[in-house]
């Protein structure tokens, strides 16, 4: 019984210091993009729009969600 305890314990301190591990590095190392990176973003939204794509709200994807069943004609 105790030895369950403390390899509970050690297993739960390694998952905290991983954790920590994990968001130190996550908020040292921030990521931005770079012009080239930006504009080809961009030509890609702008296409997207050209071509007539409009985002979604929730209210449209909960009308058309397939939990709801499908119309049989």
């Amino acid at each position: 019984m105790l030895g369950t305890i403390i390899a509970l314990a050690i297993f739960f301190a390694a998952a905290l210091v991983g954790w920590a591990i994990a968001e130190l590095k996550g908020r040292s190392c921030e990521y931005e993009q770079n012009e080239e990176e930006q504009a080809v973003n961009q030509q890609l939204a702008d296409q997207l729009h050209k071509n007539g794509f409009t985002e979604l709200s929730i209210k449209d994807v909960i009308k058309s969600i397939s939990t709801k069943g499908f119309k049989t004609t």
